[in-house]
């Protein structure tokens, strides 16, 4: 995963992209007709094309792989403590209804001997989020990423989103938001140290703090409740 097509994707000629976003035009006016629209009115003459180049820009994360988004920047440091990057605006893309979902994620990790550029840390997290996904899988792929270049001593990776497929389809349940988790290592290991990257990383705008720190309170006696 992803699948063979995002490699032909990826290494395509000028000519092949050029006829790759025909195709997806032309897919567009059908799903057009199909809702009850007229392409050929003004507003919808060129929104084919708009669309499928919007689509490609969305889903720009099957074109970049793990080696050109490190680029070497790993370096030796001796540094022991919590490394976190927090708040990180996500936009993705439900691989279900193809809707978008947006949040923050926040990476956190403690250095075994190598550390990463911190701005890695967030291209990660863009790279994996512009494709077809869902949240669960994005939070666990940021997360082994790191743990699989670094090799540091445990990575902790949350994510707050708020899905397009449940606000206004569905459900319809505006305000609802998922928060999804990947703990690997000592922050797996250690209640303790899991508890103190979920302090710094929670985070919450001022007029619905109080009913997110309840929320955080809550999150953190059902962790202890259950022996994590």
């Amino acid at each position: 995963w992803p699948s063979n097509g995002t490699h032909s994707r990826k290494h395509e000629s000028e000519e092949a992209r050029q006829a790759r976003l025909e195709k997806m035009a032309e897919s567009i006016r059908t799903v057009l007709e199909c809702v009850g629209e007229d392409p050929t009115r003004e507003g919808l003459l060129k929104t084919p094309m708009r669309y499928a180049r919007a689509l490609m820009f969305f889903t720009q994360g099957y074109e970049q792989n793990m080696t050109d988004i490190i680029n070497e920047a790993v370096f030796e440091e001796d540094h022991d403590e919590m490394v976190i990057v927090k708040n990180v605006d996500i936009f993705s893309m439900c691989e279900h209804h193809m809707v978008p979902f947006v949040g923050k994620i926040s990476i956190g990790y403690i250095p075994n001997g190598r550390v990463l550029g911190l701005s890695k840390l967030a291209r990660i997290a863009e790279m994996f989020s512009r494709r077809l996904q869902v949240q669960e899988r994005i939070t666990k792929q940021v997360a082994t990423s790191i743990q699989e270049i670094l090799k540091p001593q445990g990575v902790a990776v949350t994510m707050e989103a708020s899905h397009m497929c449940m606000v206004m389809r569905g459900v319809q349940k505006p305000g609802s938001s998922t928060v999804t988790s990947c703990m690997l290592g000592v922050f797996r290991e250690d209640p303790k140290t899991r508890e103190e990257f979920l302090r710094v990383s929670w985070h919450c705008h001022p007029l619905t703090c109080w009913t997110k720190l309840n929320d955080f309170a809550m999150m953190l006696q059902l962790i202890r409740s259950h022996g994590l």
